[in-house]
């Protein structure tokens, strides 16, 4: 790119300024788009823009699990992304998917990948123009790093961190950590069991975000961690590890914890899981009301 940003969430105005480098045939800099509803793309997309389904692109849906390193690998070889390449990711819905593609090309090792502050929302908000164009780049070869596993955390490590006192943070909402629903209304992964994992507190994902999808301050977001009794180790989860993975973003990249886990399997895992320890109810002191 014709200069170099050091921070991992960008503003509006930072794309716009470099649009002819994300439409040109040049893998330097790409724009990727990820929505909760996927068909938001062909409404309308910022320049340049190459969308990933979630479901598709961004999980293998035989394992349940993310992608594998050589899909990951030709999904982006596809799209025209290098390992050198500055990713900008963005989406619907206050980046909740998008912060989800940025987690999974940090964890796969991508070293240069930006989130766009506000999202679609935030790039409208400013009267920015979209496009129903489709770009047509030529496909790369992409070889990535070693999957960061200090991101990422299975089911047992995450009962070894219930024993240390790790800070476990629910990101979904009140009701769904409660125990009184298992899904977001429209959504049904087939959780056996409603509740939250004992000793978890419910910072839910959207309390860091405004209206528009912008994040808020940096000293507000650092205040509402601070009040949940938040440590420096963390492990976040939600429901299929997308909400918590925006999380993730918060306080890993924009708050400087360094040690933040995401839980992919999330309560889809934990709640079906025979003899895995559940709470019901409010715990004192959380945020999620």
């Amino acid at each position: 790119m014709t200069d170099h940003a050091t921070d991992v969430l960008v503003p509006p105005e930072w794309v716009a300024a470099r649009l002819d480098e994300f439409v040109a045939n040049d893998p330097a800099a790409r724009l990727l788009e990820v929505d909760l509803d996927p068909s938001s793309y062909e409404t309308g997309h910022i320049p340049g823009a190459t969308k990933l389904d979630w479901k598709e692109d961004l999980q293998d849906s035989t394992a349940f699990d993310i992608p594998s390193v050589a899909d990951f690998e030709a999904l982006l070889g596809d799209i025209a992304v290098t390992p050198e390449s500055t990713v900008v990711v963005y989406g619907d819905m206050m980046n909740w998917f998008a912060g989800y593609g940025y987690w999974l090309l940090s964890y796969y090792g991508h070293a240069d990948v930006r989130l766009l502050d506000g999202g679609r929302d935030g790039w409208l908000a400013d009267d920015y123009d979209l496009t129903d164009e489709v770009p047509e780049f030529s496909p790369r070869s992409y070889t990535g790093a070693s999957p960061n596993e200090s991101i990422r955390v299975d089911r047992a490590e995450v009962e070894t961190a219930m024993e240390r006192g790790t800070s476990l943070v629910d990101v979904r909402t009140p009701e769904e950590y409660r125990g009184e629903v298992l899904a977001p209304p429209g959504w049904n992964e087939g959780v056996q069991r409603g509740g939250h994992i004992p000793g978890a507190v419910n910072v839910p994902w959207s309390q860091v975000v405004d209206a528009d999808g912008r994040f808020k301050s940096e000293e507000t977001i650092r205040e509402i961690y601070r009040e949940a009794g938040i440590d420096e180790e963390v492990v976040v989860y939600c429901r299929i590890g997308e909400r918590s993975a925006l999380t993730w973003f918060v306080l890993h990249e924009l708050l400087g914890y360094e040690s933040v886990r995401n839980y992919y399997g999330s309560w889809v895992e934990w709640g079906n899981t025979v003899g895995a320890p559940i709470e019901r109810g409010r715990r004192a002191g959380i945020r999620g009301e």
